[in-house]
């Protein structure tokens, strides 16, 4: 009878012992050495296999090219394909083909770029179709030249501090050509070519063209800018920080510093304290200051503690901001402007300018 103990060894194959030369592969051996195989696709991603050694062995490698991976040449108009040997490869056709990927240019300190030449010669003629020759009115060559706004040219004209080719203007409506010689304080004023600077401020810088008490004024951070003399339009306190237009075009300086124009701008606000639903209501609502009525456009809290907020005023009196929040007992710790008349300081280090785009100048000029 049969030692049913004894353990049983593996099932050897009727057909072993037949084939000597033949070497015993297991299933993964198989398949690592088969590039054709493929798992299926709810498995694995394209252009790799399922199993098997990557990388260090095994050609896994991009498919050689195929007749997808060929172009069309097409030598006429017409839409039927042309044989095999009049196509190219992809790679090997000029790079100036198609459309090109961009490359961005990698950062440097330097992020000014260079001075853009304005042209706004059309748009003057569309916004202006009375004027058709070179003269213009002795109120705008004067603004043109960055002394000041025209409205405060004509108070000079009137004042007769204003000479033409050897002799005193008055009169408000006097036209000048380019080539006319106009002296204001026995200097000669000569319109400059426009420029237009945005500033993103740093703090212990005051807003000013010269200080008398020889402290860093924002000047100083623009000196290496252009040639042209240029002034900030409007004003940032020393400890507050953002966006700041410099200028020499003192028509749009005048227009930006309306206040009738509603210039939008946003400020980022720190409080010392968490903002009171009931004082976040009063504020909206409008409250008066010393010198006025005082309204926010919109004001929305950024932080779950309440003390960061997010503000749209149009008001460009002294110090408003800090003004409306100490009114309530806040003290504002950082006050920083993040948009200005659609500007904003976005790719624009703290401390560091750049050229506006001829495309943003011509939207604060005709269409803001």
């Amino acid at each position: 009878m049969r030692d049913l103990s004894e353990k049983k060894g593996p099932k050897k194959s009727k057909y072993e012992g037949r084939f000597p030369d033949r070497k015993k592969e297991s299933s993964s051996d198989r398949s690592a050495e088969n590039t054709d195989f493929k798992k299926p696709n709810r498995f694995s991603k394209e252009d790799k296999p399922a199993f098997g050694k990557r990388d260090s062995e095994g050609n896994f490698n991009k498919k050689p090219a195929s007749e997808e991976d060929f172009k069309s040449v097409y030598r006429g108009r017409g839409k039927d394909e042309k044989p095999i040997y009049e196509r190219v490869l992809k790679a090997d056709l000029p790079k100036e083909i198609g459309f090109q990927k961009k490359i961005r240019k990698p950062f440097t300190d330097d992020i000014s770029g260079e001075r853009p030449k304005y042209n706004f010669e059309k748009l003057e003629k569309n916004h202006n179709p009375k004027i058709q020759s070179d003269s213009l009115r002795l109120n705008k060559f004067i603004a043109n030249s960055g002394i000041c706004s025209r409205r405060e040219a004509d108070v000079l004209i009137q004042h007769g501090e204003i000479q033409v080719n050897g002799e005193v203007v008055t009169e408000l409506g006097h036209k000048v050509n380019r080539t006319d010689k106009v002296i204001y304080k026995g200097k000669n004023i000569n319109p400059e070519k426009p420029v237009y600077l945005l500033l993103n401020k740093p703090k212990d810088f005051i807003t000013t063209t010269e200080d008398p008490m020889d402290r860093k004024t924002v000047m100083h951070l623009i000196s290496n800018a252009c040639e042209e003399r240029v002034f900030p339009v409007g004003r940032l306190d020393r400890n507050t920080t953002g966006l700041l237009l410099f200028t020499n075009d003192g028509e749009l300086a005048a227009k930006l510093s309306h206040p009738s124009n509603n210039v939008k701008k946003i400020y980022q606000v720190t409080l010392n304290r968490p903002l009171t639903a009931n004082d976040e209501k009063e504020i909206l609502e409008g409250i008066t200051l010393e010198d006025g009525p005082a309204k926010v456009d919109d004001m929305q809290v950024l932080s779950k503690d309440r003390t960061i907020l997010g503000l749209e005023i149009h008001l460009g009196r002294n110090r408003i901001v800090r003004r409306i929040f100490a009114h309530f007992g806040y003290q504002v710790e950082a006050l920083d402007r993040v948009i200005f008349a659609g500007l904003d300081k976005k790719d624009l280090p703290r401390g560091k300018y750049r050229f506006l785009t001829e495309k943003e100048v011509i939207q604060l000029k005709y269409f803001l």
